[in-house]
């Protein structure tokens, strides 16, 4: 009952938390639960390097909930899979910059922009994909590979763009990733298929869990600009971005000639980033700078305002498309 009242309405779950850590100063508590994480000088239940465990335990949790048919079905179509993943890490990256410069944007909320753009997709793709009729198992399989990916394609296409001006250590993002992104879900994904236990746990828990987290963390990076007046000018670069990255699925989903059902998978995945990844890495490393973060968390926001509104105009496009056909 929980994990079905949590998932259907996460975003009203997402928009309380963030309300709550906005304001949470003005209710003159002792203990910030959503400040900390490398964001902001209060304490919290949170200490130094923990965003980056959570973030590895919702993904221990997530490559445990992998199905290992949906994974040799993605195998079977591999170049698809790598097509996607290539669509989604050539035009996210592309519209980010493009969004920031004709905006007009500088220094942390630059950045931020661009983080937004080169991480992997979000998880929640997969859910958002199966409400909108389409291919579930290519939606899984982008989503893993663009993860597995991540170490090598996030560091370096930051740092052709933002490593002129600001010095950050390429080769300590790519360890970072790994550890906190690939080795968990890639462990967890064993786990799950060698220990039964694990799997039961995993598969009543681990939604739950990954939420969660993601809700904490995109809550604790708008509690870091708490205080100061919200930027709503970037509202429309993060628009942008996240509308033609729906673009860019389906232009490409035309040009690697997929159907239907996956072409709308691929939609959904380029469009939804994995911006609470972004948070951690804003608050790890750039710390001193709390608007890089809060980019990150305006955009998994609106990611998931505006990918509901789509799957659900998706879904009542291909029931009546089916009954065509």
């Amino acid at each position: 009952m929980f994990k079905k009242i949590l998932t259907k309405y996460l975003l009203f779950w997402l928009t309380l938390a963030c309300v709550l850590a906005y304001y949470w100063k003005n209710f003159g508590l002792p203990l910030n639960p959503f400040a900390g994480w490398k964001i902001g000088a209060e304490e919290s239940f949170f200490r130094a390097n923990s965003a980056e465990i959570y973030i590895a335990l919702t993904m221990l949790m997530i490559g445990s909930l992998l199905p290992w048919e949906e994974i040799r079905a993605v195998a079977r179509h591999w170049p698809k899979v790598l097509g996607g993943t290539c669509v989604q890490y050539l035009s996210m990256p592309l519209l980010a910059y493009l969004a920031g410069k004709f905006f007009g944007l500088s220094g942390p909320e630059f950045i931020g922009i661009m983080l937004v753009g080169c991480v992997p997709g979000a998880m929640a793709s997969n859910m958002l994909t199966m409400i909108a009729r389409g291919n579930v198992t290519y939606s899984v399989g982008l989503t893993t590979s663009a993860t597995l990916l991540s170490p090598i394609v996030v560091p370096c296409t930051l740092y052709l763009v933002i490593g002129k001006f600001i010095d950050f250590d390429i080769l300590e993002m790519s360890r970072t990733l790994l550890l906190t992104v690939v080795v968990p879900v890639v462990s967890g994904f064993l786990l799950a298929r060698k220990f039964p236990l694990w799997n039961r746990f995993s598969q009543a828990f681990g939604e739950i869990l990954a939420n969660l987290v993601i809700i904490l963390i995109i809550a604790s990076a708008v509690a870091g600009n708490s205080g100061k007046v919200f930027p709503l000018h970037l509202i429309w670069p993060m628009l942008l971005v996240n509308f033609g990255g729906y673009a860019a699925g389906w232009m490409g989903g035309t040009i690697l000639r997929i159907d239907r059902r996956m072409a709308r998978a691929l939609m959904v995945e380029v469009g939804m980033q994995n911006a609470g990844l972004g948070v951690m890495l804003a608050n790890s490393y750039f710390p001193e700078q709390p608007a890089v973060a809060l980019c990150c968390a305006m955009y998994t926001f609106g990611c998931m305002f505006t990918g509901i509104l789509l799957v659900q105009c998706l879904r009542v496009w291909a029931d009546r498309t089916e009954r065509v056909v």
